[in-house]
């Protein structure tokens, strides 16, 4: 894995003093994350955790991971390893009472207005929206409040090509399920040629019935297509099996998401 990812970390400043061992920074936030740990609780072979701490937000306010993101995405798409049956759909996860005072620390660059943070019934809590490939890989990832609706943070996929040519933004399926069943989204993928397999709810049909000849025909569904939408519950599970991402301990909101990029890189480079 490191061999894949070595290549595309950041080089070392012009002036002033070295980065620290990158590996070893990649393995302390990679731990942090997988155990759900304080920082301060920190192995010390793993370096200081003001260290690791800060190159997460740094990174993270710069585009590192993003970037290292869509370098490995490349990679698999020249490897034609990238499922195109592409599945979407949401996850909310609770937000420990550590990140609720973000507010009071003032936002930096980037940063939402609301942290990514949004009350309910339940609490605070954070949801994350991804797309995942055919296989469980994520694709995208982005966060809002945990009241967000699905449909209105509904965004395409980008992945980039090595070498010339534009970034592939249109998959050959996309499977969803009845919250993302609106006209905008169907039509913003049949205009781009994308087939789409989306139940549509209860109400939406009966409204269309109850319109006659002008509520026109029903959208397409293939039930047996359908199934597959299965690898994006499983790219959750997945990335929940890090403890400090199935509920969240960040007080910003740009660290939190660079955890799940993080995430989502250790996954790819491990195919």
């Amino acid at each position: 894995m490191w061999d894949r990812i070595e290549p595309l970390m950041p080089a070392d400043p012009v002036r002033g003093r070295r980065w620290a061992d990158h590996r070893r920074t990649l393995e302390a936030i990679a731990w942090k994350y997988r155990t759900c740990s304080p920082w301060r609780d920190l192995p010390e072979e793993l370096g200081p955790f003001q260290t690791a701490h800060k190159r997460l937000i740094r990174w993270a306010l710069d585009g590192t991971w993003e970037r290292i993101l869509a370098a490995v995405l490349a990679v698999a798409d020249a490897d034609d390893d990238v499922g195109w049956t592409v599945s979407v759909d949401s996850t909310v996860c609770r937000a420990h009472q550590h990140s609720a005072d973000a507010r009071r620390r003032g936002r930096p660059r980037f940063e939402p207005e609301d942290h990514a943070l949004g009350r309910s019934r339940g609490g605070l809590s954070t949801k994350v929206h991804l797309a995942s490939d055919s296989q469980a890989r994520p694709l995208s990832i982005h966060i809002t409040a945990g009241q967000t609706g699905d449909a209105p943070a509904f965004e395409g996929i980008r992945v980039p090509r090595r070498g010339l040519g534009r970034p592939r933004t249109r998959p050959a399926i996309v499977l969803a399920d009845r919250p993302y069943s609106s006209r905008a989204i169907r039509g913003h993928l049949r205009r781009r040629g994308v087939r789409s397999v989306i139940p549509q709810p209860a109400d939406q049909s009966g409204h269309r019935l109850r319109r006659g000849r002008a509520g026109g025909r029903p959208p397409g569904f293939n039930a047996e297509t359908y199934k597959e939408r299965n690898a994006v519950e499983r790219c959750i599970a997945r990335l929940k099996q890090r403890g400090g991402l199935a509920m969240r301990t960040d007080k910003l909101a740009v660290a939190y998401r660079a955890a799940l990029h993080l995430a989502a890189i250790l996954i790819w480079a491990r195919r």
